[in-house]
């Protein structure tokens, strides 16, 4: 019993760790550095249309013209949570600049937790089919994953891991000053 009881647990052990890289069911993801990559404006390629339902209700549209920040995030995500309240300080620092969530494996109910807990004011989209779209450029390849989208529409930048509010507020500044 207690060897099947290891076996249960192994693959929760796993993506829980430092590391996270895990394999074999819903939950494996792979965790990046927070390495920040900027695609000068020449070399920019356009974002897929970035629209559906929000963990709120409602739904979201993109903004035409305005800089987008596309976060990808899970509540069970241990960067997503060293990062969330520096998120939330750049989205009422930048009110110009539109920030959102994309939640990916993860429930509702552990989502709207950690929303409420982290007080963010943004929205998230719950379905996480959009990643998919952003396939042949600079994608989403961790949790979490923020996406720095031009007011052009194009893929600006990506910083592969957990942000920092210097690093994002960095990135932000140096889209902003392309346009």
């Amino acid at each position: 019993m207690r060897k099947l009881l290891i076996l249960l647990c192994l693959p929760l052990l796993i993506a829980c760790s430092s590391n996270g890289v895990t394999s074999g069911d819903e939950q494996a993801f792979i965790s990046g550095n927070g390495v920040a990559t900027y695609i000068s404006p020449d070399k920019r390629k356009v974002a897929p249309e970035i629209s559906g339902p929000t963990l709120s209700g409602g739904s979201f549209q993109a903004e035409p013209g305005k800089l987008l920040i596309l976060n990808v995030w899970a509540s069970w995500c241990s960067p997503c949570r060293a990062e969330a309240g520096a998120l939330q300080e750049l989205s009422v620092a930048y009110p110009e600049v539109q920030f959102l969530g994309v939640l990916t494996r993860d429930t509702r109910v552990a989502a709207q937790s950690f929303v409420d807990r982290f007080a963010i004011t943004y929205p998230s989209l719950t379905d996480d089919a959009i990643l998919l779209e952003f396939h042949g450029q600079l994608i989403p390849n961790a949790i979490p994953t923020t996406l720095i989208i031009d007011s052009k529409s194009r893929v600006a930048a990506r910083i592969s891991g957990e942000v920092t509010y210097s690093s994002l507020k960095e990135l932000i500044e140096r889209v902003k000053s392309d346009e």
